[in-house]
């Protein structure tokens, strides 16, 4: 029998092997990466390296693409694809910085306020795909959308399964808070998911209204002060300011001082 032989008789066992302990990528990639160790002299441990390194990557790919399914994002939009010119007084080094997603870990929120067509579902959802990357679990939601699915679950009996699910996220996005005003149940519920998450996991929050108007979207000024002075407490808020791309907005604009500060009840 010759060598080559030889070698084709491991090979046949290792993939063999692969398929009861169920590493695909050793199994794929085996043949490959042998015959290049064998060409190459690499020692045994190298190539066992090499081969256990290909299997932990495609892992770690293949995790990222299910926690990306998970999240339900509107698209896959990632920060290379922002363009900061529409995102007026958006600091370069502070988008950096919140993509390094240390807040998430933090337990800390992130409010994006500003005009429509301002970047800002672009920029939530490009931070939500860096904190995929980084292993947290993301769940993209527009505040309408939620408000709906939270009422519906609610009338089927199955409301904490869904705040369950809510709670056991790391990062929630709750994009376009404003456009859509709630009715006094639903925004009830919404902000018991917000308090749920306080302090026990982060939040970012796209809104086109000023922080003075959110009592306009839940209807209750007492609810909206208690929120705020929630997220006041653990939040980084960043105003975009402009026409934005998709013209002008009817509400008031927000100016980038405008503090984050509960209403009076």
């Amino acid at each position: 029998m010759s060598h080559s032989d030889e070698i084709d008789i491991v090979l046949a066992a290792v993939r063999a092997h692969t398929r009861v302990l169920k590493p695909p990528t050793v199994g794929r990639e085996c043949d490959g990466l042998a015959r290049q160790a064998l060409a190459d002299g690499q020692h045994p441990i190298g190539f066992l390296r090499a081969v256990l390194d290909a299997e932990i990557a495609m892992r770690a790919e293949h995790a990222v693409e299910r926690r990306l399914h998970a999240a339900r994002l509107p698209a896959r939009k990632t920060l290379s694809q922002f363009d900061r010119r529409r995102a007026h007084g958006l600091e370069r080094a502070r988008i950096e910085d919140l993509a390094r997603c240390a807040w998430i870990g933090a337990t800390r929120n992130v409010v994006l306020v500003g005009p429509v067509g301002t970047g800002k579902t672009h920029l939530a959802t490009a931070l939500g795909i860096e904190a995929i990357k980084r292993g947290h679990h993301v769940l993209f939601y527009r505040a309408s959308d939620l408000v709906r699915a939270l009422i519906e679950a609610r009338d089927a009996r199955l409301l904490s399964r869904l705040q369950d699910r809510l709670r056991r996220a790391s990062l929630l996005l709750l994009d376009e808070l404003g456009f859509v005003p709630f009715e006094k149940a639903g925004g009830e519920l919404l902000f018991d998911v917000l308090s749920a998450r306080h302090e026990r996991a982060a939040t970012l929050i796209t809104s086109n209204l000023a922080f003075s108007e959110w009592n306009r979207v839940f209807g209750d000024d007492k609810l909206t002060a208690a929120l705020l002075d929630r997220l006041a407490q653990h939040a980084d808020v960043l105003v975009t300011s402009g026409q934005g791309d998709r013209g002008a907005h009817p509400h008031k604009r927000i100016e980038p001082d405008e503090e984050l500060a509960p209403l009076s009840p």
